[in-house]
């Protein structure tokens, strides 16, 4: 039981961690990251809570769902933290910036061939 919980708890942090990362790219990269990763994470999140609902009880679902959802915001505050913290501005534009046209040659990548 209790290794069900945890895998249900690991489907949620995953799937919100990765729709939360949406928010983080610009326009031209959000929106291939929408169409191609986004939304297979919002059918693993339902997907998990339905999990959750059958498994356990609501009320355990709930807590889970609350837990899984505050891990993955505590974690990105403190992320974005000690990244504002450790690099410059110009550093992280950058580094965002072939992060995003990474992602994208990558999609372009795996779509064509």
């Amino acid at each position: 039981m209790i290794i069900k919980y945890i895998s249900f708890l690991i489907g949620i942090i995953w799937s919100y961690s990765i729709i939360k990362t949406q928010s983080i790219f610009s326009k031209k990269a959000g929106i291939i990251f929408k169409i191609f990763i986004t939304k297979v994470s919002w059918f693993t999140f339902i997907a998990a809570c339905y999990f959750g609902y059958k498994n356990f009880t609501i009320k355990s679902t709930i807590i889970g769902l609350i837990i899984g959802v505050l891990l993955v915001n505590i974690g990105f505050y403190f992320l974005r933290k000690y990244i504002n913290q450790r690099f410059n501005e110009k550093q992280i534009t950058i580094f965002k910036s072939f992060f995003e046209y990474s992602l994208i040659f990558l999609v372009i990548y795996f779509v064509l061939f």
